[in-house]
């Protein structure tokens, strides 16, 4: 308790240095440190965030197409386990820096790219957050669409029914953007256990109407052999890393609020494999069980509990499936986004200015058309943007711990022409080895032959970087920090 202590009157020294030194082009109140009043984030928080993240629309869609695809249940849940799992490692990685010195992810990425060169990832992750965005308010706005359908039955199929309704709940997002981040950290301490009760609901719901787990996970592989299964798995692993591809790298951005390192590492350790696996077994058997009742697989929960003859069941599992898309949307698409763009121009964007460009921009990437197609999800959305984002994520890996062993100087990440300067604000060496990671992670969608660079695309793009990175930057030498926190 009293090391706690030390830790945050430190950073509040820090924080209260930076009033002083900082640059205005590169700080403002919501890219500031976090003082020791806002460390409010415990264990459960984390647990909490990745439940309520997780339970949601397109995850289930995730596993479901992983039925669809070919794959038992029991491959599947392997498939999503591993990927979880792989994801962790550099999700852990990153978060340090933000627990431990209260900085989030466009500030975290200073340090290797420069105090102007973070303004490139921090575009890279923006822009797949705001696609990502609009993905979840149209999702959001089928489900309104759908529970209306429920109780006036006469609307369904009416598109402009389905347009207001995506517009209304994108308005949602923006009212709760502009509440702050504390609501979202009150909105998912209420809704994860909520969510949970009502996955289950939905999981027994459908074991009853199928008439058990035999029927409903009877469904064989359609893999007669291991190579025809590879060729399968593995692109479809890549998109498991790459679902949560974008988070792995502001995971910064929620950390900085966590009341220690070990409140966010076992939250996250713990809160990621388990509710990825739980609510992906729950897209699978239900997903298998809509094959029993109706004769084909319903892959989406839309459309599936549109189909219940119960209205009130339905009603009531469709409001659940809108926090959960409510939750996810805010909690890992608006949030670092908002950040992002804040850092392109401190003075003039706030958090609040941030999240509505974020908006606006989702909705300008047309989501009705990103997932007009189980192969536009998985093979173009997920594993396309996973190649651009690996890169990034190596880069940061190799500079925080085995260039700098996690020392920053954290005035300096907000100032001009100190350590993090490099070359007019931005380090060539970082450049040079995200377009190295980025090109031979996505050179096989025009070179037909290296085809399979794409389906390891997260994991070519960042191990290239990362080793381009480190062998770049031998010659270079950090300074040793001044901030109060080392």
């Amino acid at each position: 308790m009293a090391v706690s202590s030390i830790t945050s009157g430190v950073a509040d020294q820090s924080s209260a240095m930076l009033v002083a030194e900082h640059d205005s082009r590169l700080y403002n109140k919501d890219l500031a440190p976090t003082v020791a009043a806002q460390r409010t984030w415990g264990t459960y928080n984390y647990i909490a965030l990745w439940f309520s993240m997780s339970m949601e629309v397109t995850t289930y869609m995730l596993a479901s197409s992983l039925i669809a695809g070919g794959m038992n249940w029991k491959q599947a849940i392997l498939t999503i386990l591993l990927g979880n799992l792989i994801v962790l490692v550099p999700m852990l990685l990153n978060a340090h820096a933000g627990a431990k010195y209260g900085i989030p992810f466009p500030v975290f990425v200073r340090a290797s790219f420069g105090t102007r060169g973070a303004n490139l990832p921090a575009m890279l992750r923006a822009f797949v957050a705001c696609g990502w965005f609009g993905i979840q308010s149209w999702l959001g706005g089928q489900a309104i669409a759908a529970m209306i359908a429920v109780l006036w039955p006469a609307t369904a199929h009416v598109p402009s029914v389905l347009w207001a309704s995506f517009l209304g709940f994108w308005l949602l997002n923006m009212y709760v953007v502009w509440r702050g981040v504390e609501s979202i950290r009150f909105l998912q301490s209420f809704s994860a256990p909520f969510m949970l009760v009502m996955s289950l609901t939905l999981l027994f719901w459908m074991l009853h109407k199928a008439g058990g787990f035999g029927p409903m996970l009877s469904a064989p592989s359609r893999f007669h052999t291991t190579g025809s299964f590879l060729r399968f798995f593995f692109p479809s692993l890549t998109a498991m890393v790459g679902y949560w591809a974008t988070l792995s790298l502001n995971i910064p951005d929620f950390t900085r609020y966590a009341k220690s390192q070990d409140s966010q590492i076992v939250g996250q350790a713990f809160g990621l494999p388990v509710a990825m696996v739980l609510y992906s077994f729950i897209g699978i058997a239900c997903t298998s069980a809509s094959e029993v009742i109706f004769g084909e697989p319903v892959w989406s929960p839309i459309t599936l509990l549109g189909r219940f003859h119960q209205p009130l069941a339905a009603l009531l599992a469709l409001v659940a499936l809108l926090i959960a898309t409510l939750n996810v949307n805010i909690g890992a698409n608006v949030v670092s986004p908002s950040n992002d763009f804040s850092n392109l121009a401190p003075g003039l964007i706030s958090f609040r200015t941030g999240g509505l460009i974020t908006g606006f921009l989702g909705l300008a990437m047309m989501p009705w058309k990103l997932m007009s197609s189980f192969g536009s999800y998985i093979f173009g959305w997920l594993i396309g943007y996973s190649g651009l984002l690996g890169p990034v994520a190596g880069i940061m890996v190799a500079d925080y711990f085995l260039i700098r062993g996690t020392r920053l100087d954290t005035i300096s990440l907000y100032r001009r022409g100190g350590p993090y300067e490099y070359t007019r604000g931005v380090n060539p060496r970082a450049i040079v080895a995200l377009v190295a990671g980025v090109v031979v992670a996505l050179i096989g969608l025009a070179v037909s032959s290296l085809r399979f660079l794409y389906d390891y695309a997260w994991f070519v793009g960042f191990f290239v970087a990362a080793a381009s990175y480190y062998f770049l930057m031998l010659r270079y030498r950090p300074a040793t920090p001044r901030s109060p926190i080392s």
